[in-house]
């Protein structure tokens, strides 16, 4: 069940909606693994502490590869690598993604990432895709491969307009590639309670028959802590309350 974590609109938690779910799934004794698709890399450095070694497979050379001529063509778990959590591995980012863009778009590759995805269904449990605040060919191409989509939501007026941009894009994709494509749910993040604002929002997504998720995730200055140490809440600090949000979260996207 690959599912995409996408918000047109930059800073609003992919990343760290993507490593949290992707590590509550390992932790939970599920073969995860994280495609990370935003040549930023913040769900690599979140997940590895690092950017990769030279010697290291990235996403990048998964789609030089779709590029080669080669006869011989390499398993998409070549591209992987383990992360320090049991369970939980990752294909890494690279800023690479930048300079091969043209040429997999020329080269009309954008079903390339569905096919590893089926690949790698074999292989894992679970997938998640972080995917950079564009909708380029690597979004499309995560989107045309995966069976879900997660929209991160941070309770302002700008992104409540990317988001129904999103959704409008996310239901051309289906249309014209991927059927199967569902939009499992908009992630509240950084929501506030004792505000109005936010809350406000949220109720008008519900009433307009939006699939707004429960429990809405918190802000917290613990996430900041998690970043810098390399470590999803989860191994962190398991009891902390926007931990046990990202669980029941978690789960309820299971069922």
């Amino acid at each position: 069940m690959p599912i995409v974590v996408f918000n047109q609109k930059g800073g609003v938690g992919k990343s760290t909606i993507t490593c949290n779910l992707a590590a509550i799934s390992a932790s939970q004794g599920l073969r995860t693994l994280v495609i990370d698709l935003d040549p930023q890399g913040n769900s690599t450095s979140y997940l590895l502490g690092c950017v990769t070694a030279e010697d290291q497979p990235t996403v990048a050379d998964f789609f030089e590869h779709a590029l080669s001529y080669s006869f011989k063509s390499k398993p998409a778990t070549d591209f992987v690598l383990e992360t320090p959590f049991e369970n939980l591995d990752l294909m890494a980012s690279s800023p690479a993604l930048n300079e091969l863009l043209v040429k997999l778009e020329s080269r009309q590759k954008i079903y390339k990432l569905r096919e590893a995805l089926q690949q790698l269904g074999e292989t894992y449990d679970r997938i998640y895709i972080d995917t950079a605040p564009a909708l380029n060919f690597y979004t499309r191409a995560a989107l045309i491969g995966a069976t879900g989509c997660l929209i991160p939501f941070d309770c302002d007026s700008f992104s409540r307009q990317a988001l129904y941009t999103l959704l409008e894009n996310v239901q051309e994709i289906r249309a014209d590639h991927n059927p199967g494509l569902q939009v499992d749910g908009i992630v509240v993040n950084q929501f506030q309670l004792r505000a109005n604002l936010p809350q406000r929002m949220v109720d008008e997504l519900i009433a307009q028959g939006l699939p707004v998720l429960q429990p809405y995730l918190p802000s917290s200055v613990r996430i900041r802590e998690s970043h810098e140490q390399s470590l999803p809440m989860i191994y962190l600090d398991p009891n902390h309350k926007i931990t046990l949000a990202f669980v029941e979260l978690h789960d309820a996207l299971r069922a």
